[in-house]
């Protein structure tokens, strides 16, 4: 069984959430093939290239990344995100503006969803909570799931070709994620029509995606390992604002 997650210190307003996703585990069952043959073709190739045979199934992970972030402009940022597909995620993130720190957390938990940020971990600088940032957040968690390919179980799979879709159940919400597989079984690519208001625009699904350009292996699991995310609206901006890497994976 793996170890305690301690808490960030961007996510200490939020240590009981964290500890108690710290806490979902898989069963102890491993990964074999035939577990697979039931999904579309592409979801089939996807996740035999993407989990070992006999790797314990995970049902969730500790990640630790580093990247960029637009805060009006591209920001650094180094970030520990918990993911546990259908239960919740917390991403706790410190990033600097003027060579001072933001901390602080996005997180989807218990049903809700919140984002708290603070300068130096004291001074306000923007939380919001409610129905519109639950929904936003139930979508990301949908999305981010690929980033636990074990948990592939808990979704229902259709489509053909390369191009096939996820839907997941969060809190009572359905939420479809579109794959695009390579003929090897790589991961290309997400998209989504994800709750949320980009660019100042009334809150809506919106066209949400995610680029994958590189995969990484972490004890017999391949996920995404470099990424770029943002809101595609068709307007004359490209809507990214999130560059990242992931240097370490914690299945658990």
């Amino acid at each position: 069984m793996s170890e305690p997650l301690s808490v960030p210190r961007a996510a200490r307003h939020v240590s009981g959430q964290w500890k108690s996703l710290a806490n979902v585990h898989g069963t102890g069952q491993r990964f074999h093939a035939t577990l697979a043959e039931d999904l579309p073709p592409a979801a089939h190739r996807w996740i035999v290239r993407a989990v070992v045979e006999n790797t314990p199934l995970a049902r969730a992970v500790r990640l630790e990344m580093r990247g960029q972030i637009r805060l009006g402009d591209w920001r650094h940022f180094t970030a520990t995100q918990l993911i546990a597909p259908g239960e919740g995620f917390i991403w706790a993130a410190t990033a600097k503006v003027a060579g001072l720190p933001i901390m602080g957390y996005d997180r989807f938990t218990s049903g809700s969803g919140e984002m708290r940020w603070r300068l130096g971990g004291l001074i306000p600088v923007m939380s919001a909570r409610g129905r519109d940032v639950t929904n936003s957040a139930a979508g990301r968690l949908a999305g981010e799931s690929i980033l636990v390919p074990t948990a592939f179980p808990l979704a229902r799979w259709t489509g053909d070709g390369n191009d096939v879709s996820a839907t997941w159940t969060v809190a009572g919400r359905e939420e479809t994620v579109h794959l695009n597989i390579a003929d090897d079984g790589a991961l290309r690519g997400v998209r989504m029509q994800r709750w949320g208001n980009p660019e100042g625009r009334g809150f809506g699904r919106y066209q949400f995606t995610v680029a994958v350009e590189s995969e990484r292996t972490f004890a017999g699991i391949t996920i995404p390992a470099r990424l770029r995310a943002g809101w595609d609206t068709g307007g004359a901006s490209t809507g990214e604002f999130f560059r990242a890497e992931i240097t370490d994976a914690d299945f658990r």
